[in-house]
This record gives C-alpha cells, sequence and structure tokens, in this order.
C-alpha cells in the first residue's frame, strides 16, 4: 500500500465514523463516547498526513506512534458503543477491523523505521507494509 492509498484508508475510517455519530442515538452517554470516537478516528488520518510530513525518520517514528495510538483508541470507543449497547457489535465490527487493520500496518511501517539509520526526509513516503487490502 503507497502513501495515497493509506492516507485514502484513513480518511475513509474518519468519514465513517463521522456518519456513525451522527446516526447514534440521542443521549448523554452516546454523545460523550460519540465525541470521543469522532474526535480519535478524525485523527488517525490527520495525524498520518503529518507523518508523510516528517522531517526525519525520529519525527516520522513519532507521528507514526500517534496515528497507532488514535487508532488504538479508536478501537477502545468501537467496544465501548457495543459492551454499553448503544449500538449492536455486528454494525461496529467492520469499523474495528478496518482501525484494527490500520494500527497493523503502522505498527509494521514502524517497525521497517526503526531498522533505518535516521537521516533527514527529503521527498521520501512513509513505508506502509505492502499488504493487500
Amino acid at each position: 500500500m503507497n502513501e495515497e492509498e493509506f492516507k485514502r484508508r484513513t480518511k475513509s475510517l474518519g468519514l465513517q465514523v463521522i456518519r456513525l455519530v451522527e446516526a447514534l442515538p440521542k443521549g448523554r452517554t452516546a454523545d460523550v463516547i460519540g465525541r470521543q470516537v469522532l474526535r480519535s478516528a478524525t485523527s488517525v488520518g490527520a495525524n498520518y498526513r503529518a507523518a508523510c510530513r516528517a522531517q526525519s525518520n525520529a519525527d516520522m517514528i513519532h507521528k507514526l506512534k500517534v496515528v497507532e495510538e488514535e487508532a488504538d483508541e479508536t478501537m477502545y470507543w468501537f467496544d465501548l458503543l457495543g459492551a454499553a449497547g448503544i449500538l449492536p457489535p455486528a454494525q461496529l465490527a467492520p469499523l474495528t477491523q478496518a482501525a484494527n487493520e490500520i494500527v497493523a500496518m503502522t505498527v509494521a511501517s514502524l517497525k521497517t523505521l526503526r531498522k533505518k539509520p535516521s537521516q533527514p526526509r527529503v521527498n521520501r513516503q512513509p513505508p506502509i507494509a505492502n499488504r493487500q487490502s
């Protein structure tokens, strides 16, 4: 998967979560969790775009760690929405899988980057794991 495909994938997750949050039942709990999942899911794509503009391998590693953390947090909120009975787990399963795949690919990219010596980045793409989606 290349940089542009991964950007599309992270943006797609954000858009799907926007639609999910808009469709949540009205109530205090759904509103609070909805805000949290909206914030973390949309942050995944924004932080990946920032990682693409990193100035060094170390900078990219730092920014990709944020992508990993936000995607993992998003999965937590999906789990909570299901466990609280706000949404059926089956409805959340495709989103959880998408976020989990983003985490896995980000972790693979981090492993690759950590093996490389730190150097300034000059128009290089981040190494996104070569996985078929």
